[in-house]
């Protein structure tokens, strides 16, 4: 990196930081902390919703996963919008006239206690989880590709995030998710037109998507019904609404930021606004991937993407091996460049040559096979090493190939997504641990500056589990493919209860509590047999169905559950 481009990052996490702090400070009750005083306009809390699901791992992963796989992943949002409705429609009425600080608060008021306390600590567990994710993650990548110290950054981004929370909590968040998406969308609109210009001269962005779909890149939809694939219109439009209904209806980090909305119809034009730019943000992310591939045509590619196991590979005695398959590649890149250049002359010519096109397919197919050879040999140096590299991708283009500034813009990219989602993760986790655990169990009258204070404390708290969390990430693996597996084990049950509650009045607080219990054992067993046995990308279950697994399964135990205890009391009675 230039001196510029520390410029540039340094400045930009600063202005975020501070300008956080001086918009935010003094929080006097608990509406203003952990609701913004219930003052925060429309499209402020649509930025706010997509700012805190676009963590740094959508701008790292999203465009990898798209120049490996394709435009298909798109197909995950796909029952985004339908959910946003129905959560403006039915969710939002209900939180705001019950006037809830927590979405688990409802659930005291509909069941008991005991189904309150249940599913806020499920909420707990998985973002408590899921916010080491959002630091670590990022870290992870940062840190093998600039070679900074792991903990350091782990520690920086965490710090960076609980001094303008811990300052002024749910105010602070919505103020600085602002300027970050700002940030975020414009380095990627940048990014994406200079891949563009980077391009050959002669060549349009039709050519590119020409070249895209000739590698099978720009398949978008799949209608199969094959339960082993990951993503696909009905997994998307069933599983992923599910998911999304859960994350975005009983998922604190999400609820917290339409409950500070000025009122119902604020919030309800806030997701109304993620539901209409949602798809289409993901869908540019995607093809700034494919772009980046369609750049790689032109251009030489790295065999192996992750430079940690290229090193080891490099001090391993299949070292040699390894540099063949690199030199093959060499030379299959120029085969590639010249065929390439020659379809885009076709092309020019408003003609589609279909003998260059299958020309382009078995070279693709030769690239591909010379990088499961190299995953072959990663894996002999290290038996534990993750070959999957679809993360490194990005952040790899940005470091070779953009000018310096850029590159700075870019960093300073990640590091605010990772910040976003990590600020809403720690006043979730505070709001809640403080309204549905501290509060609901402490004993006499306590002040509104005590209960401020003690979310104050819960956000320093969490947010430094979370930064030892991502520390000791390195002793897991698989973490950055986990992100939407860790919501989707939990989120279907949560989601069942509240359907239960707002939609089948006559079930009673004791039946859904143990079928929300039962269901959320089941689905522990069905994700270790199905999915975390499997490598990824071979689980025997997509991991989106099991968000519409949990939440039909506590819906209908729930249901069976209280027509038994009600035919046992009505046995009793008579007796």
């Amino acid at each position: 990196m230039q001196q510029l481009d520390w410029i540039v990052l340094s400045a930009t996490l600063l202005f975020i930081v501070f300008y956080g702090v001086y918009k935010t400070k003094g929080s006097k009750n608990v509406e203003d902390y952990i609701l913004g005083n219930k003052e925060t306009p429309w499209w402020t809390v649509g930025l706010s919703v997509m700012a805190t699901q676009a963590s740094a791992i959508t701008f790292l992963s999203t465009p990898g996963q798209a120049y490996h796989d394709g435009m298909g992943f798109v197909q995950f949002y796909f029952g985004l919008p339908i959910a946003m409705v129905v959560i403006s429609i039915t969710f939002i009425p209900i939180y705001h006239k019950l006037k809830v600080f927590t979405a688990y608060e409802y659930l005291e008021k509909r069941f008991d206690l005991k189904t309150r306390s249940f599913t806020a600590i499920l909420f707990l567990i998985q973002r408590g989880l899921g916010t080491g994710l959002t630091i670590y993650a990022p870290a992870i990548i940062l840190s093998s590709i600039l070679g900074w110290n792991l903990t350091l950054l782990n520690v920086i981004i965490g710090i960076m995030v609980i001094i303008y929370t811990f300052a002024g909590g749910t105010k602070a968040v919505n103020v600085t998710q602002k300027q970050q998406m700002f940030i975020i969308m414009s380095g990627m609109f940048i990014t994406f037109f200079l891949i563009l210009h980077l391009l050959p001269n002669d060549m349009t962005f039709s050519n590119a998507l020409h070249i895209a779909g000739a590698n099978g890149k720009m398949n978008i939809l799949d209608f199969s019904f094959d339960p082993e694939n990951r993503y696909t219109f009905w997994s998307g439009i069933t599983g992923g609404f599910f998911l999304m209904l859960s994350y975005f209806g009983t998922d604190q980090s999400q609820v917290g930021r339409y409950l500070s909305g000025k009122s119902d119809r604020e919030s309800q034009m806030g997701l109304i606004m993620n539901g209409f730019m949602k798809v289409p943000m993901q869908f540019f992310i995607l093809l700034t991937g494919v772009m980046v591939f369609v750049f790689f045509q032109f251009n030489p590619v790295p065999l192996h993407f992750n430079p940690i196991n290229k090193d080891a590979v490099a001090k391993s005695k299949y070292a040699e091996q390894y540099h063949s398959l690199e030199k093959k590649l060499a030379d299959l890149s120029e085969e590639k460049k010249e065929y390439n250049l020659l379809y885009i002359d076709h092309l020019n010519q408003n003609y589609d040559n279909p003998i260059l096109r299958n020309k382009l397919v078995s070279l693709s197919g030769k690239e591909k096979d010379l990088r499961e050879q190299a995953k072959e040999i990663i894996e002999k140096v290290d038996r534990k090493s993750e070959t999957n590299d679809k993360d490194y991708v990005f952040i790899y283009f940005i470091l070779h190939y953009l000018p310096s500034g850029l590159i700075g813009l870019l960093l300073a990219v990640i590091f605010s997504a990772a910040m976003s989602s990590s600020a809403s993760g720690l006043t979730a986790l505070a709001s809640t641990t403080a309204i549905d655990i501290y509060k609901r169990n402490v004993k006499g009258e306590k002040s509104e500056k005590h209960f401020v204070n003690a979310t104050k404390a819960f956000t320093l708290l969490w947010g430094i589990i979370a930064i030892l969390f991502a520390c000791v990430g390195t002793l897991f693996e698989n973490l950055i493919q986990l992100v939407n597996i860790v919501g989707s084990i939990f989120y279907g049950t949560v989601l069942g209860v509240f359907l239960v509650g707002f939609y089948i009045k006559y079930v009673k607080a004791n039946a859904i509590f143990f079928s929300a219990v039962i269901s959320q054992t089941t689905i522990f067993f069905i994700y270790y047999y199905t999915i975390h046995i499997y490598p990824t990308g071979q689980e025997k279950l997509g991991y989106l169905w099991l968000n519409f697994i949990g939440a039909t399964l506590t819906v209908v135990l729930s249901i069976l559950l209280q027509s038994v205890m009600k035919n046992k009391e009505t046995a009793e009675v008579t007796a």
